[in-house]
């Protein structure tokens, strides 16, 4: 049977070593053991499980079960043995079918390889290891999710004898086949019979902090061993932090020593920090369970391992029988090593004290704070924190310094590149002083420089000589007349190139350090003889803020992207992010982060559609934004091949211009791949494709097709040969030429794009060769080789007309003109210069949005001979320099939408015009606009008020306002079933609340009101329904306020100011009056309003008592309320007082009442003694009484019978309370009714109780074991009529104890107390295991 504890409190995953971190513990029970672990600790008890939970009482203190996780394997790999050469497969089946597998060697994940196969179908995974060597005999582990197991592959080997166990070694636990000195488990050891919930948590392996983790080891005694931990820096803004644990909670940093030592070392270049664990001379104690954690802000990670001494037969007793409970768990910070540091051994802590009793207190008083929780475990308290409460309050007395007389303070700030000056006063100003940092001392070399500020100056000059620093004070020596400010000057020149300095004024003493690093943050001493003073600089650094800020883009699929930014710091970390998600190296290398000095560079290869987003940099002082569009490559044809037809021995050449310079392309002729050859040339120059056919032959006539490589289109031309037949006739022939494109249609005209060549090769005939003419129109003229563009050549049968470079104006008709004897023929050829088009005007932002604008242009002037096919337009940030273009095909309209901007920053838009030619230069820039989005609509708009020609109108400020500032609201109106609206006000109102004038009384109206930003007016808020312009009668109404509903008291002098609200339209009229008569406006102060009035008395006199009455009037409408106001003063002197009576220590005194009682009833007197020789009264007893008819009281004084005294009767303006006479006011109390000792039951309130009196009024203080509970949430004190009462909510066995209640007033103190005993209440362990862990039993 297995199960766990109930009551227990579980936390899974990586250990937590904060105070407050409750502990992980599992228990299983199987043939009568019971066993506590602890993440890589384990203790066995044998004996039942009442036994066990006597033994550790402390395990039904916590509240809830153990939840066991559900694993993710069904089918567990499981530890094999094999010989050398062989070939092994582990398998493993996982519930569900989509869960990521990872198979890991030694906590490091292996990757499909010659060696290691990994294979996966559906819920199988599998991993082949081929050809095993030695080297393959480690620890494996297969990951599914949070699910971890481990297995072992062993190497056989039949020629050696398998080793002894030790005798020592202890017997393996039950149901385990074979110990694993690793820590690792396989699947046939003791846990294969338990839930896998029940074994040791290994999550810690998933966080990726450790690069290498340290392992188990074994080691004999008096050996040495080293164990080490690696942490890779590059992903860490700050250098890790590393603790070392014995245990559960034992901190080896408080242990270096002899024994033990603790090392680190940074690696520059890999990134690595090393930290390093030396056991020197281990002895048979060291053995057991370690564990080794990394912290480094918002990350954690930790490691358990074993280390076993040969030799020790106590191997297998565990750190776990120091378990304590959760709440006495502190961490050790102390570095201070003795001569026995290095004892890794506590378990002296658990033997019983057979020391005689000692004052706790005063040893934990003389302690260090770090030896604490040591202290408090040993001599047995529990609650730690009231032990502190009460520590924090117990005056420590300090034991003064004999050398200092003022110590250092406990720590210092500085910030980076600043000055810090370290402070002390000496009691003896000969004493020699030393400086160490982190414990090494600071040796005066040539980075340091002694100052005495008290030595005359021709001593200064010699202590400068005996520094031996002459060269810098040659000239000072040479002249003894310098005056003593320029040596100072000189000296301060000097020291500020040094970055220590010490110096010695009178009884202080000063370490400077100037332009502090990061080194500078460290333990500072000051040492006299054997006395230190300690204090700890802290250097802090300033934030890196980012000086040049990323830039948006858009590129093509499958390029490079770089993202740069600059910071202002060399070397500072930054983080990179993707919609919120932080960017890491991967196995890939999609993601490359790049520094050089201050700029970093996060570069993106082969980008895709999923890269699209905004990427963010963060540093700790500053943050950036830019994002990424990815468009899909679109191949565009600027120019295509056109249709040849040349004649024999002529060249060809086939032209094409796509937009995407590193497209391939492949030639075919007839469907068949054209292959380069002595004729036939392919070239490939940029965007330009060519083919060229030298000397043409019939056979090359046919189809000829261009097809790009990657895209599914290709651009075809014909290839026509022309033959040309002469026929000899001895006569002569007239000239002739043939052309195909004679005339001015547009079918016959030549196109030719400018910045190219133009060609005409004109075929002619004629015997004898006749001449040449070219002509373009009738102003031109002739065209000869006269312009350096032109070139005109005849050659036997061609006449060639050659422009280099076409412009547009050699657009035209030209003539060609051939003459011979025999007569002349003439043609036209029609020559049209094309270009790309004009560049548009500057865009026009005609709206703008959230994150979008719509912007519109006009279309370019000139076309460029071709019709315009569409515009690009490109946007940018106005501080950037980058234009990012939004569109990749031509967009036709002249009116765009530009979306997925960012709100708030400024931006710039241009336009380029497409025709077939190509891309005209950008327009102009637009003017800078900021995409903001309109506000949302006003809230809450309702009628204030209204009259017969006004109106107010109220409402609330927008839900949502946006980046912004709100300008204004403005108000409409409209006359019912009309759509005209007109502005109630011209302009914009920056309040919520507005009166509307000169409206026609009796029309329904309806009113609207919209806020205004930036971007325009909002949605409007309007009226539900239409209002009638008509002043509304309200009665009037008075509203007396209830603290005037009573009679208003008031001494002389005392200043009236009454405020009465009151309500009524049209605005009524108020009248004041005072006893039926009208106010004196000389005496009284009345201000009215349309919604209050007041009644003003400055100082007010007894004259000014009386019914005031205020009355609202409208019309025959009225309403009156009065407020009674009084007066009062002080009362006369009692008359007739006389001693009727004395005996003893009585007196009976009789007097009349004053004549002016100060207009209000006598409450009682006060009687007051003094002794009549002095007139002092040095104990003044005073007595408070109801009002007496006949004014006679009897009253006792503690009085002497030689005396005399003299008695005084004063009036009092106090409350009626009973007679109380004491023959002493001062009286020591005693508890009248002790505590009384209890024993409860756990989890039930109990209460305590007892009852005191005293005058004064006693203080009462409750103590649990000598420490203050008052201010204890789980502790409830009453007080009620002297009896006194402690609850204790739900109480456990941590408090039973003595409790103390302690009385004190100014007369003396008295204290009572108890004990109190809280009873468990036991059940059958097997009812308190929960039900699902009985199914194994």
């Amino acid at each position: 049977m297995s199960g766990s504890l109930p009551g227990a409190r579980a936390k899974w995953g990586p250990r937590n070593t904060s105070r407050e971190a409750p502990i992980s513990l599992k228990m299983y029970v199987s043939s009568g053991t019971f066993k506590l672990c602890d993440i890589g600790e384990t203790r066995e008890e044998k004996g039942s499980g009442q036994d066990i939970l006597e033994m550790h009482p402390f395990l039904l203190t916590y509240p809830a079960f153990l939840t066991p996780s559900v694993s993710a394997f069904t089918k567990k790999p499981k530890t094999q043995t094999a010989e050398i050469g062989a070939t092994v497969i582990f398998e493993a089946e996982t519930e569900k079918t989509d869960v990521k597998v990872r198979w890991q060697r030694d906590s490091k994940d292996i990757a499909s390889s010659y060696k290691y196969t990994i294979s996966a179908e559906g819920n199988m995974h599998s991993l082949t290891i081929n050809n095993i060597v030695q080297e393959d005999a480690v620890g494996y582990a297969v990951i599914a999710g949070v699910s971890k197991v481990k297995f072992e592959l062993k190497i056989k080997e039949s020629e050696e004898p398998k080793p002894e166990e030790p005798k020592e070694a202890p017997p393996a636990p039950t149901g385990s086949s074979a110990s694993d000195t690793s820590g690792t488990v396989s699947d046939g050891s003791a846990t294969e019979g338990l839930l896998e919930s029940h074994q040791p948590d290994t999550r810690q392996d998933l966080t990726g902090l450790f690069t290498e983790k340290p392992q188990s080891g074994e080691v004999n005694v008096g050996e040495n061993i080293t164990l080490v931990a690696r942490v890779c820096g590059e992903s860490l803004l700050k250098k890790p932090t590393v603790k070392w644990f014995k245990g559960k909670w034992m901190d080896l940093a408080s242990k270096s020593g002899k024994h033990l030592q603790l090392k680190e070392h940074y690696d520059r270049n890999s990134k690595v920090y090393t930290f390093e664990m030396h056991i020197i001379a281990a002895k048979a104690n060291f053995a057991g369970g370690y564990r080794c954690e990394v912290s480094s802000r918002d990350k954690f990670d930790s490691c358990n391992f074993d280390l076993v001494v040969h030799g020790n037969k106590n191997n297998y007793i565990s750190v776990c029988s120091c378990f304590v409970v959760r709440d006495s768990l502190l961490s050790y910070s102390s570095t201070d090593a003795g001569e026995d540091s290095g004892e890794l051994d506590f378990s002296a802590l658990l033997k019983k004290s057979t020391e005689p009793e000692v004052d706790v207190w005063e040893i934990l008083q003389k302690a260090p704070p770090s030896a604490y929780e040591k202290i408090a475990f040993q001599y047995g308290i529990t609650d730690l924190r009231g032990m502190l409460k009460r520590l924090k309050k117990m005056k420590k007395e300090e034991k003064k310094s004999a050398a200092f007389l003022r110590k250092l303070d406990p720590a210092y700030q500085v910030e980076k590149g600043h000055k810090i000056k370290l402070q002390i006063e000496v009691a003896n100003s000969d004493a020699e002083v030393k400086w160490l940092k982190n414990g090494q001392e600071i040796h005066p070399t040539g980075r340091y420089l002694l100052r005495s500020f008290h030595l005359a100056l021709n001593n200064m000059l010699m202590t400068i000589c005996s520094l031996n620093i002459i060269s810098n004070f040659k000239a000072l020596m040479l002249c003894p007349h310098l005056e003593r400010t320029n040596l100072d000057l000189l000296l301060n020149n000097f020291s500020s190139s040094h970055r220590y300095i010490f110096e010695s004024v009178g009884n202080k003493r000063f370490l400077t350090i100037n332009n502090c690093t990061l080194a500078d943050d460290a333990a500072y001493t000051c040492m006299i003889g054997d006395e230190k003073t300690f204090t700890e600089l802290f250097v802090k650094e300033p934030p890196v803020l980012i000086v040049r800020n990323l830039e948006d883009q858009m590129v093509m699929k499958g390029e490079r992207v770089e993202f740069e930014c600059e910071v202002s710091e060399e070397g500072a970390q930054v983080k990179w992010e993707k919609d919120g998600v932080e960017l890491t190296r991967d196995e890939s290398f999609k993601y490359r982060f790049k520094k050089d000095g201050c700029k970093h560079v996060l570069i993106i290869n082969d980008v895709t559609k999923e890269d699209c987003g905004h990427y963010r940099v963060k540093t700790n002082g500053g943050q950036s934004l830019a994002e990424l569009m990815v468009q899909e490559k679109q191949l565009e044809v600027y120019q295509n091949i056109a249709d040849l037809t040349v004649k024999a021995k002529d060249q060809a050449v086939f032209k094409c211009e796509v937009s995407d310079e590193n497209v391939k392309g492949i030639w075919y002729k007839n469907g068949v791949e054209v292959k380069p050859d002595a004729r036939t040339h392919i070239t490939h120059i940029g965007r330009i494709h060519k083919l060229t056919i030298d000397e043409v032959k019939p056979e090359d006539e046919g189809d000829y097709t261009f097809v790009p490589e990657g895209y599914a289109f290709n651009l075809s031309a014909k290839l026509n040969f022309l033959e040309v037949k002469i026929d000899f006739v001895p006569r002569q022939d007239p000239p002739k030429i043939h052309l195909d494109c004679m005339g001015r249609t547009a079918e016959s005209t030549i196109l030719v794009v400018a910045g190219n060549k133009l060609r005409l090769d004109v075929p002619i005939t004629g015997d004898p060769a006749p001449t040449v003419v070219w002509t373009k129109g009738e102003k031109v003229g002739v065209l000869t080789d006269s312009d350096g563009r032109v070139h005109v050549e005849s050659t036997k049968g061609h006449c060639i007309f050659t422009i280099e470079g076409a412009e547009r104006q050699d657009e035209g008709v030209y003539s060609v003109i051939v003459r011979n004897p025999a007569g002349e023929d003439t043609a036209d050829i029609n020559v049209k210069v094309v270009d790309v088009p004009d560049p548009p005007e500057a865009p026009r932002i005609l709206s703008v949005g959230e994150d979008s604008c719509v912007v519109q242009w006009d279309p370019p002037l000139f076309d460029g001979g071709q019709p315009v096919i569409g515009y690009v337009l490109e946007r940018k940030k106005t501080k950037s320099y980058r234009w990012m273009r939004l569109n990749f095909d031509p967009y036709k309209e002249t009116t765009y939408e530009a979306k997925r901007m960012i709100e708030g920053v400024a931006y710039e838009m241009r336009v380029y015009a497409v025709n077939t030619i190509g891309m005209s230069r950008p327009s102009a820039a637009s003017q800078p606009f900021v995409p903001v989005a309109p506000t949302s609509e006003p809230t809450g708009l309702c009628v204030d008020d209204i009259s017969d020609t006004t109106i107010s109108l109220k409402w609330r400020a927008p839900e949502r306002i946006g980046s912004a500032e709100l300008e204004g609201y403005g108000v409409e109106y409209c006359k019912e079933g009309s759509d005209e609206w007109i502005p109630a006000f011209s302009g914009l109102t920056e309040r919520t609340t507005v009166i509307v004038h000169d409206l026609p009384t009796g029309e329904k109206m309806q009113f609207r009101v919209r806020a205004y930003n930036m971007a325009g007016p909002s949605l409007p808020a309007t009226l539900q329904q239409a209002v009638t312009i008509r002043e509304i009668m309200q009665r009037p109404k008075i509203w007396l306020p209830r603290n005037l509903r009573q009679t208003l008291i008031k001494k002389v002098g005392e200043m009236i100011n009454l405020v009465i609200p009151f309500q009524g339209k049209p605005r009524p009229q108020v009248t004041w009056t005072k006893n039926d008569e009208l106010l004196d406006p000389k005496q009284v102060s009345i201000r009215n309003s349309d919604t209050d009035t007041i009644l003003f008395i400055r100082r007010s006199e007894r004259k000014d008592s009386g019914k005031y009455e205020v009355q609202v009037q409208i019309e025959n409408v009225e309403d009156r309320a009065s407020v009674n106001i009084q007066i009062v003063d002080l009362p006369g002197p009692p008359q007739n007082l006389k001693v009727i009576d004395v005996w003893g220590f009585n007196v009976a005194l009789e007097w009349k009442p004053p004549k002016d009682n100060g207009n209000c009833d006598i409450t009682g007197y006060t009687i007051q003694k003094a002794d009549k020789k002095t007139m002092v009264n040095p104990n003044l007893q005073i007595c408070v009484f109801a009002k007496m008819e006949n004014c006679i009281l009897f009253c006792s004084f503690p009085v002497s019978l030689t005396e005399s005294y003299c008695t005084y009767v004063l009036l009092e303006y106090i409350c009626q309370v009973l007679l109380v006479i004491k023959l002493e006011l001062r009286e020591r109390f005693p508890h009248t009714d002790p505590l009384v000792s209890r024993s409860v039951i756990a989890g039930y309130n109990a209460t305590l109780s007892c009852s005191v009196r005293g005058i004064p009024k006693p203080k009462i203080t409750w103590y649990k074991n000598k420490m203050d509970i008052t201010n204890e949430a789980k502790y409830r004190m009453f007080s009620n009529q002297g009896v006194l009462t402690l609850e204790i909510r739900k109480p456990c066995p941590f408090d039973g104890g003595v409790y103390m209640c302690k009385a004190v007033n100014d007369s003396g103190e008295d204290v009572v107390e108890c004990k109190l005993e809280v009873r468990r209440k036991y059940m059958p362990l097997t009812q308190e295991l929960p039900r699902n862990l009985h199914s194994n039993s």
